[in-house]
């Protein structure tokens, strides 16, 4: 049995560590209240720009754009979220493995045709093991989203897909679903599926509007801004699936903290108790010599 020095200083350390995760918990979760308020106060616009598009695209003559072009894919670029700090259980080794994945569906294009946009340190550093050349640093706004730097790498990745430059777009990040639940999630950027907006409801009364300009320039006016807004999205869904794992991380290690504590309590309480017989006996032992 250990001796009680020993019992004590694991207690102590223990409850440290007991006191650390506890605070990180309460950071992941004040970051994790800052981070679903950004999602709630974008969801009202993206959810009217997405209604617009829906109209638009309910009428009889058919929307074409250069964003909805599929071609033979023979260069891809995928754009993966992840951390830029560890401590929040499986997020990161989730999205690298997917990636992984990804990367040998895609490896008969060849490395030089894979194109991988990493969204925080963590992917980042897994892409450089990988032998692969990320197209940019981009772990500021994994941990501080920006809007106007999402849409600049929105704008590039349009731009390099008109340009046919690269033929497909993937998406690979955690959604947000719950604090104790974030969904991993592969979705295709470009070509944009822009008739996944349409409903029933839509088409029943889409050919009443009158367009002006056409429904075509329209649409070649909106679909870049729904575009940026999708990965700005997706950035702060990932944010927020971050901080949700993290919350959950720590609150884990916060409780077996406390189990062990509690084994450790009932360790020294026996070797203390087990000392105290011990020296009874040899008191005892000594006035019966």
């Amino acid at each position: 049995m250990a001796s009680l020095k020993e019992v004590k200083g694991r207690i102590a350390t223990v409850q440290n560590t007991q006191k650390i995760t506890s605070a990180m918990k309460m950071v992941a979760s004040a970051k994790l209240h800052k981070a679903q308020g950004a999602i709630g106060n974008m969801l009202p616009y993206e959810e009217q720009l997405h209604q617009l598009l829906a109209n638009l695209l309910a009428g009889n003559e058919k929307v074409e754009s250069v964003y909805t072009s599929r071609r033979e894919v023979k260069k891809v670029a995928i754009v993966a979220f992840s951390s830029n700090s560890s401590l929040c259980g499986g997020f990161n080794s989730n999205v690298i493995r997917h990636l992984t994945d990804l990367i040998n569906k895609y490896a008969t294009l060849g490395k030089e045709n894979i194109l991988i946009y990493p969204i925080g340190k963590k992917v980042a550093d897994a892409v450089m093991k990988m032998g692969y050349k990320a197209e940019g640093n981009y772990e500021n706004i994994a941990g501080k989203p920006s809007f106007k730097e999402t849409a600049e790498i929105a704008e590039e990745l349009m731009q390099k897909f008109v340009d046919k430059q690269i033929d497909e777009v993937v998406l690979l990040y955690h959604h947000f679903k719950s604090t104790a639940s974030q969904i991993i999630t592969r979705e295709n950027f470009l070509p944009i599926d822009i008739t996944k907006h349409v409903t029933r409801e839509n088409e029943s009364y889409g050919t009443d509007y009158i367009l002006e300009p056409s429904r075509k320039e329209l649409m070649e006016a909106l679909l870049p801004k729904a575009l940026r807004l999708k990965l700005f999205t997706v950035l702060l869904d990932s944010n927020a699936s971050e901080h949700a794992a993290r919350t959950m991380a720590m609150q884990i290690a916060t409780d077996n903290a406390n189990d062990l504590l509690q084994e450790l309590t009932i360790m020294y309480n026996k070797s203390r108790q087990q000392a105290i017989t011990n020296e009874l006996l040899d008191i005892v032992g000594g006035q019966m010599a």
